[in-house]
């Protein structure tokens, strides 16, 4: 019986090992059998993601879309100099900036049917924290008015962006706003700025649309249109303030030939200049003392 036991046990060890060797077993752990990858024909599972790793089915952003490209990695982050009459010194324009088209990055949420889309609202408590009024401002919180208006980027597409205009421009502006939608002008950015904003050091190649900034009138110290949400300014790249040497943004003196015309400009007999003329609003680009190409506002000034 025992011989016979013996007989069988040594038949079941060579079981054992051959089946072992065909399918491969795994050992204690750490042993020589569980660092050896099963054969199988099929690829093995991958790693499971990180936690903080981005979704598989994330795109990069785009590099170009049409005719528009990403911004700069360098974009706003170049401080200028400023010299003694408070100004940062005009420079020569940038290559990458000479015939600007920059895909715009959304700050709010685009309109999902790519159209035209307006609303006036007064200005919620948040947003107001974070724009560039106080009770210093001409103008009290309550007769202002926030708008978010769509607008077509220099990437073709539609976007949407915010604005704090006095109360009696509002719905003027939402027309204004409408027909550039409807004639295509392209615009790169359209957004709040805040008081931190309007008082960082300059880096010459700002290019945001923005209607209210509680500030004075440039060098002087009446206070602009803007700090009433009586005035507008339509993509300063690409349409520049001019006075003397004074060039601002002071990146943008390639845009100071108005004779080469680039998407973005404003023009003499352009869409801009009439859907603003449409609600009474003169341009900066007719003022005779200096050029404000970038300039509309109720009162002219």
């Amino acid at each position: 019986m025992l011989r016979d036991a013996a007989r069988v046990a040594g038949l079941l060890l060579v079981v054992v090992c051959l089946g072992c060797t065909l399918g491969g077993c795994s050992g204690a752990p750490g042993g020589p059998a569980a660092s050896r990858p099963a054969q199988t024909p099929t690829a093995p599972a991958p790693p499971p993601a990180s936690p903080t790793a981005p979704a598989a089915s994330a795109s990069p952003p785009a590099t170009r879309i049409g005719n528009a490209t990403a911004a700069p990695r360098w974009l706003g982050t170049r401080v200028l100099p400023v010299g003694p009459n408070g100004f940062a010194a005009a420079q020569k324009t940038p290559p990458e900036l000479r015939d600007r088209s920059i895909i715009t990055v959304d700050d709010l949420p685009p309109p999902p049917d790519g159209r035209f889309h307006a609303t006036v609202q007064a200005v919620p408590a948040s947003v107001l924290a974070r724009s560039s009024w106080s009770k210093d401002c001409p103008v009290a919180a309550a007769d202002l008015r926030y708008l978010r208006v769509s607008f077509r980027g220099f990437d073709g597409r539609a976007h949407t962006g915010e604005l704090l205009v006095n109360a009696r421009a509002a719905a003027d502006l939402v027309t204004v706003f409408r027909r550039l939608f409807a004639a295509g002008f392209p615009i790169e950015r359209m957004r709040i700025s805040s008081a931190t904003d309007l008082n960082a050091p300059p880096t010459g190649d700002g290019n945001t649309t923005e209607a209210f900034a509680c500030r004075p009138v440039r060098g002087n110290k009446a206070w602009s249109q803007h700090a009433y949400g009586l005035a507008v300014d339509i993509n300063p790249f690409q349409n520049p303030y001019h006075k003397g040497k004074v060039v601002l943004p002071e990146l943008a003196t390639a845009y100071l030939d108005r004779a080469q015309a680039r998407p973005g400009m404003v023009r003499p007999s352009g869409p801009v200049v009439k859907a603003f003329a449409a609600i009474g609003w003169p341009w900066g680009g007719d003022y005779r003392s200096l050029k404000d190409y970038m300039h509309f506002s109720a009162s002219g000034g």
